[in-house]
């Protein structure tokens, strides 16, 4: 992550933008070779069955969602397509959740979200990573629309922000294991929230000493925040249920994704779209106003679902998923 800007430019300016998805095969390759040979097989009693249903209702979720947000500035907000797709969006996730609480072993176990730190660790996985994609996705466009930079340039501008992610990820580790998530989300937050401030109130864009050190901010923000996120995903999860747990934490990342860039993307097209005299720098105020409200919300979610009511949250749901009914006869209880 620390890397990519700097190597997506080399390979756009040197090879062509479609290198950066050709690149990514023999990484796929290695990872699963790597992950054969290192990583140890999952702590529960026996392996857990596909649910196919569940993956296609989140995958028809999600898909539709995410084309309703970008297409809304292009074909209007209230025109049957993206309405269309905002309703079926909507039913299937209720279908996804009535199936969750009816088959023995879904895809996500709603009962997972009656802990307050899964529940907000997913929330602060989302809202990390839709800030993160939002702000790489608006920063590239400035970087080489506005200010003319090559694709390489615009990636060594982002270098303080990968160099700053790079350092803080294992200190966050550290803090994580000394002190507790609740330290480093809370540092998270503010980070990230003064980074966007400097671009929301104070137009960082127009002065090169604001604009890097929003840069600096924000990496150091993001680097902070995955370590946590993980660990309290798990916190008081039974044994057998913690990979599943760290799975939909891992996930909600990519899912942070993909709306940010279609939420960011659509207010930016919405901005330029105001009229011929619609700047960049003020087209992407609005972008950036709802950046700083994701960082508030990690910094908010970060205090909240840290504290011993949650830890106490966390025991009940765990309570529930060892000792509730469980419909399939072959599953067998996992004792913490």
């Amino acid at each position: 992550m620390s890397a990519g800007p700097v190597i997506g430019g080399l390979l756009v300016d040197g090879v062509g933008w479609r290198s950066i998805f050709w690149v990514n095969l023999p990484i796929g390759l290695a990872a699963l070779a790597l992950t054969a040979r290192f990583v140890p097989e999952s702590r529960a009693e026996r392996p857990r069955r596909p649910d196919p249903a569940g993956q296609l209702l989140m995958i028809l979720a999600l898909g539709t969602v995410t084309y309703a947000i970008i297409e809304g500035a292009s074909l209007g907000w209230g025109s049957p397509a993206v309405l269309g797709c905002a309703a079926v969006a909507v039913l299937a996730l209720a279908g996804f959740v009535w199936h969750g609480f009816r088959t023995a072993e879904p895809l996500i176990d709603p009962r997972f979200f009656g802990s307050a730190p899964f529940a907000g660790a997913t929330a602060i996985a989302v809202c990390a990573c839709a800030a993160l994609a939002g702000f790489l996705y608006v920063n590239s466009l400035y970087l080489q629309n506005v200010r003319g930079l090559s694709a390489l340039h615009a990636g060594l501008y982002l270098l303080p922000m990968a160099a700053m992610n790079g350092v803080f990820a294992p200190v966050s580790g550290r803090l994580v294991g000394s002190r507790g998530p609740r330290l480093p989300l809370q540092l998270a937050g503010v980070t990230m929230l003064a980074a966007m401030l400097l671009f929301a109130a104070f137009e960082a864009e127009t002065n090169d000493a604001l604009l890097f050190t929003s840069y600096v901010l924000f990496g150091i923000g993001f680097g902070l925040v995955n370590a946590p996120i993980t660990n309290t995903a798990v916190s008081g999860m039974p044994r057998a249920q913690a990979g599943a747990a760290a799975a939909v934490a891992s996930t909600s990342r990519q899912v942070g994704n993909a709306l940010g860039v279609a939420v960011i993307g659509s207010v930016l097209a919405t901005g330029l779209a105001a009229g011929p005299h619609a700047s960049f720098v003020s087209a992407a105020r609005p972008a950036y106003w709802i950046m700083a409200a994701c960082a508030a919300a990690v910094l908010v979610l970060g205090t909240v679902t840290t504290g011993r009511w949650a830890a106490r949250s966390a025991a009940r749901t765990a309570a529930l998923l060892q000792s509730g009914p469980d419909p399939d006869p072959r599953t067998t209880t996992v004792k913490a």
